[in-house]
Formats: C-alpha cells, structure tokens, sequence
C-alpha cells in the first residue's frame, strides 16, 4: 500500500478507538513501572515460571511504550515494546485474558503506536521474558508508519532531518545520545566537586569577542541594534573572575558563521571555564583527570584495558601521563629537511608556506599576510595536527595567534598556551589569561588593524572589558573543551552530526 493509504487505514482505526471509548490521543496516567523494573525484578529468565505455571499472587507490573513487532496467531498475539528505559521485553495478549474491549484495541494496534499493559511475568516456550497481560490499551495513535526496514534505517540524510525515526530505528544511535548525556553530568559533578561554579552568559553580544571567527547578526527590535550570536562566553565570564567568582564554568551553545564539515557546524556545545590562582600547567593536570575520569566512568574502552577508546578502525589509548610537545618541536619533527634556524626565518617560512598552500589562491593570499607566528601556526596546522593520535598537549603558541593569551616571561613572542590534540583533532584550547589591561588593548588594536587588513576573523575592540581588567584581575587560567568533538572520540562517530540530535540542514526542496 502506499503511504497516503496506510495513513488512512490508521486515521480509521483512531476513529474506531475513539467508538470504544478509548481516545486514541489520550490524556496521560501514571505509568508504574518499567521494562529495566521488570529485569531487576527477576534477573534471570530462568527463575520466571512458564505461562501455566504463573501463580495467582504473582507480582503484576504495568508499563507503557512503543510497539517495535507485532506477531498475531489465532486468539493470541506477542507484542515487542520499547519504553523510557530503552530496554526491550514482549507482551503477550491473549483472548482468554484480556476484556473484550482490550481484544477489540489489540485488533486496532499497529507498529509504532504507545501501549499500556498490566500483568506478571513468565518465560515462553522459546526461553524469552514477556509480560502476560490482563489489561491493554493504546495510550497513543501512530498515525504515520515507519519506514519500509525501519530497523535498519540508513539514509543518513533522512535519520539527520527526522531524527525521530533515527531513534525508533537505530540502537547505536540511542546510545551515542544516551553516553553525551551522561558525559555532560559528569563534567558538571567533576567540576561542581572542585569548588568551580556554574553560571550563565549572553548568547547575544553587542561586540565580536572571546574567540577569532565569524559570527551570526541578529537584530534587536525594541533597541534597534544590531547584535552578535556569541562565539564564546570567555570575556563574560573573565569578568565574573574579576567581580570574585575565581572558580566558574559554563556549558552552553556557541555560534559560528562557518562552512559545515565532519567536524564543524554552526551551532556547537562548549565547556568554559576559569581558575583564578592557576596557571596553565594546572589546567594540563586537571583536563588529562577529568577526560581519564570520563572515559572510565563511560565505560566506552576495552573492557580489558579500559582506557584504550576504538576510534575510526584504530585505538586511542588515554593512558597517563600525555605527552607535551611544543609547536616548533612538532613542525620540526613533521618536515623533512627543514632546520631549526629554518623556523626563525621569515621568509623560508613563507616559501614553506607558500608549498603547503596547494595552489589554492585563497590560501596563498592569507600567506602574504601572515607573520612569523601566524606562519608557524599555518605549518602546524597543515602538516601536523592530523597526525596527532594519541593524547597530546601542544604548547609553545605565538603570541600573534594567541590574543587573549598571556605572554611568556622568558619568551615574550610565545604564550603560555596549550591546545590538545586527540585523534587529529582539537579538542581543547587554554592560556594564562593576560591581566596587564595595556597589553590587552595592544593586542585588541592588532586585531582591529588586521581587519581593516582584510582578515576576516577577528575580534572587536572591546572597550568594557580593558576596563573591567583595570579593577584588577587575580592570576587566572581558562580553557575551553569542544563537547560535541570529545563525544565523536568516545563514541567512535565519525562526523559532529552524528551527535547532535538536530543538525543544521539545507531545506529538504
């Protein structure tokens, strides 16, 4: 049948529903139980009795979920569900148990509709749980059904759009979302148990700050202003450190006006925190303890060596201590043929450059701008950070590329700043926050000068925050970890869509 006339069939069973009293979009009723109370209940199906065998006193459980299966036989019928605890079990309706009202629903139910069953447990034939039910109902009509081999959906273009389906269809895809969420409680209790507190920022911002990228305008109707969709709370929350709040951390949403990729989308999930008193060696120490935390307490490694992660037909292995590399060291040990004195040279950096570009005009026209920080940092990116697997902290940043970042004392053109890197990607990006509000503004007029240069990603001049850091701001550290990319390590998913629940899509038409 096509779709239109399943639909239809479906509409006519809701209307038949409704001539027995059952309202086929009902109100909602206390659910008792569900499928995992059932499992806990009895642990091994082995210690169930067989149907006949069921006592009168027997405990009696009701759930409620979605119908995966229907097998209809004579004056019977097996029904497989699903509920809130994302655990599976069978119903079993028969004629003889059930009302003649509950026989006639039975009649009317199909795959995906919302059932409630009352009654015990027991162990078929076949040695399966299933509930034996002395009560049914639908709670809920589906009106549209799933699609042809729902089971084993596909598309990943249709699982992305209707991402509904995707988790009726797919158990791997259940368990990604379920692990995100139990990776964030985690980071939360981690951090919460440290003293750090939590708070909330604006999502709209008058300037471009916190990070180098383009953003997304809004505009302000009753204030006619044109406004900013954060990049990153970090100025915000640098404030909150002045104001005596040495210890706060955010999870939230940032926005980029940037192209899409497997590792890229517009709307993203950060961690944003700041220590003040704490330096940027101590923010190493405590991001190697939390994402170890993690991948324990996640259980996403070999169970034999549970920190080794499977990621991409290969292993990561998060084991302590992670090797500290600076940015030259990288470079230097990734080209051949290219000399220490080589990376002090300007223009042998630009010629480097130059050969890595590819031809691409683009790139090549950025090279002519850059210089001898932006330069390393270019090599770095292009020769090095797909190839960093394991764990590894980058250190060693110019200053040029680091804005916000404070200088080193011994090394005035580097910041005391690390990125790491896991399975060549970013995952996290921190510094000593620079508190000397003058060199703060020289670094805010650099960026306004390569803007009017012709680089596109660059921060505003931010004239509150210089006065925010001349009330003093107390030495701090902070850092920034991409959820939605650490979540693509440890659950093995090889684009960011993948753990997003709604990505961002072009229209269907």
């Amino acid at each position: 049948m096509a779709e239109e006339d399943l639909i239809q069939v479906r509409r006519e069973k809701a209307a038949s529903l409704r001539e027995l009293g059952v309202h086929p979009f009902g109100v909602a009723q206390p659910v008792r139980h569900t499928i995992s109370d059932l499992l806990r209940a009895v642990p091994s199906v082995d210690d169930l009795p067989d149907e006949p065998g069921i006592a009168e006193d027997a405990p009696v459980f009701e759930i409620a979920g979605r119908v995966l299966a229907i097998r209809r036989f004579g004056k019977g019928a097996f029904l497989r569900m699903r509920d809130r605890s994302l655990e599976e079990n069978q119903l079993f309706l028969s004629k003889a148990a059930l009302s003649d009202r509950d026989w006639q629903v039975l009649g009317l139910t199909d795959v995906g509709d919302y059932v409630l069953a009352r009654g015990p447990q027991f162990r078929t034939r076949r040695g399966d749980r299933a509930l034996r039910a002395s009560s049914f109902t639908v709670l809920t009509k589906a009106l549209r059904p799933l699609p042809e081999k729902w089971h084993g959906l596909a598309d990943k273009e249709l699982r992305y759009r209707q991402r509904y389906v995707d988790l009726i269809a797919n158990e791997d895809v259940r368990r990604v979302f379920v692990t995100r969420t139990k990776a964030i409680a985690f980071i939360r209790r981690f951090f919460d148990d440290r003293g750090f507190m939590e708070v909330e920022t604006p999502m709209m911002h008058s300037l471009v700050s916190g990070a180098t990228a383009r953003p997304f305008i809004t505009h302000h109707n009753a204030l006619d202003l044109d406004l900013f969709m954060r990049i990153a709370p970090e100025l915000y929350l640098k404030r909150l450190v002045v104001g005596g709040f040495e210890r706060v951390y955010e999870l939230g949403r940032n926005f980029r006006n940037e192209g899409l990729s497997p590792r890229h989308n517009p709307e993203f999930t950060m961690l944003e925190f700041y220590w003040a008193h704490a330096t940027w060696n101590d923010l190493m120490e405590l991001t190697e303890e939390m994402i170890v935390g993690l991948v324990r307490e996640l259980g996403v490694g070999n169970p034999e060596d549970p920190l080794k992660v499977p990621c991409g037909g290969d292993v990561i292995d998060f084991t302590p201590p992670w090797p500290r590399v600076s940015m030259r060291e990288a470079v230097l040990a990734r080209m051949e043929g290219v000399a220490e004195a080589d990376l002090d040279d300007v223009e042998k950096l630009r010629e480097l450059a130059r050969g890595q570009a590819g031809g691409d005009p683009k790139k090549e026209g950025e090279i002519e701008r850059m210089g001898h920080g932006e330069l390393i940092g270019f090599l770095f990116e292009e020769t090095v950070e797909s190839h960093l697997h394991r764990p590894t902290f980058i250190t060693g940043f110019p200053v040029s590329v680091s804005p916000l970042a404070r200088r080193n004392d011994e090394q005035p053109d580097i910041a005391d700043r690390f990125e790491l890197m896991i399975a060549g990607r970013e995952v996290a990006n921190a510094f000593n926050e620079l508190g000397d509000p003058d060199d703060q503004r020289l670094r805010f007029e650099a960026q306004t000068a390569a803007r009017e240069a012709g680089v596109e990603e660059t921060m505003d001049y931010d004239e509150d925050y210089i006065r925010a850091l001349e009330h003093g701001m107390p030495p701090t550290a902070g850092e920034g970890i991409g959820i939605d990319r650490l979540v693509m390590l440890l659950t093995d998913s090889p684009s960011i869509r993948d753990v997003i629940l709604f990505p961002l899509m072009r229209p269907a038409d």
